[in-house]
């Protein structure tokens, strides 16, 4: 599939939320594996009354299987025609078609140098913890890990601040090959919210596979006191995966925001993420 929007088609961009639970993440997988491509693509198929034609889904950010997204974007090119004839009902008869764990909130068309995935910004994620002796809420278990040892806020997010910036995540990444492990955090911090539910919430311009449920296992090491807070930037200056640091269960995680540039930055903002940092 092209990069490039093909004549005669328009590229449509999706707003979407979902709840990650029971889905084996969001990129479509051989087995008939439940997915959120999946689900949207066939959706969209049957709404469209598209027959065999299957129009792919782009995605600003893959999560994986378990892990939540309240505020993500893809986009998808469809034939002039079709979504000159479904545009103004189509978003009414996704809802009807779609399973509950997942909604579409939008459709619009993009504009000229939109693609969901490398026209963003930065991509906002948050990892809930609670570390209440009586564990987890039992209407919040789904989207919040309980971890059994009392955590120092402070300390975490003196940690989490030492990780700002543009860094080789390889001691936090799983490597695929040919892929950099360089990213840049713009913010990273801890609070605890009105609830007593820890919040963990990270803003960068991408994310390495398992990078921020690495560092979310590296950062509750710091709050329980079995690491100083000097730590996790130890673990990133070493460059090398270290046995210690965890990759904490996905069910915590949502992918709250993406950001994009205004519309006349759009293709240059594309230029610059495909370039491969060293």
């Amino acid at each position: 599939m092209s990069d490039e929007v093909q004549p005669g088609d328009v590229r449509v961009r999706l707003d979407l939320s979902y709840d990650g639970t029971d889905f084996s993440g969001w990129a479509k997988q051989a087995g008939g594996r439940r997915t959120v491509q999946g689900e949207i693509e066939d959706a969209l198929r049957t709404v469209t009354r598209s027959g065999e034609t299957t129009y792919e889904l782009t995605v600003a950010g893959r999560t994986d299987a378990g892990v939540h997204a309240r505020g993500q974007v893809a986009h998808v090119d469809l034939p002039e025609p079709l979504w000159a004839e479904h545009r103004e009902k189509l978003l009414k008869r996704l809802a009807g078609r779609l399973p509950r764990d997942v909604r579409v909130w939008s459709l619009t068309e993009a504009p000229a140098g939109f693609n969901a995935r490398f026209a963003a910004l930065w991509r906002r994620y948050v990892y809930r913890v609670c570390d209440r002796p009586g564990g987890v809420d039992p209407l919040l278990r789904n989207h919040v890990l309980w971890h059994d040892w009392e955590l120092d806020v402070s300390v975490m997010d003196a940690a989490a601040k030492s990780l700002v910036g543009e860094h080789d995540f390889a001691a936090y990444a799983k490597k695929r090959e040919g892929a950099t492990t360089i990213r840049e955090i713009f913010d990273f911090g801890v609070r605890r919210n009105l609830d007593g539910v820890v919040e963990i919430e990270v803003r960068a311009d991408a994310f390495c596979h398992n990078q921020v449920r690495s560092m979310v296992g590296a950062l509750l090491f710091v709050g329980d006191g079995h690491r100083g807070v000097e730590w996790p930037r130890k673990v990133l200056d070493a460059r090398v995966r270290d046995s210690a640091v965890h990759v904490v269960r996905p069910h915590g995680l949502t992918l709250e925001e993406v950001a994009y540039p205004a519309d006349e930055l759009l293709a240059e903002r594309q230029r610059q993420a495909r370039r491969k940092r060293a």
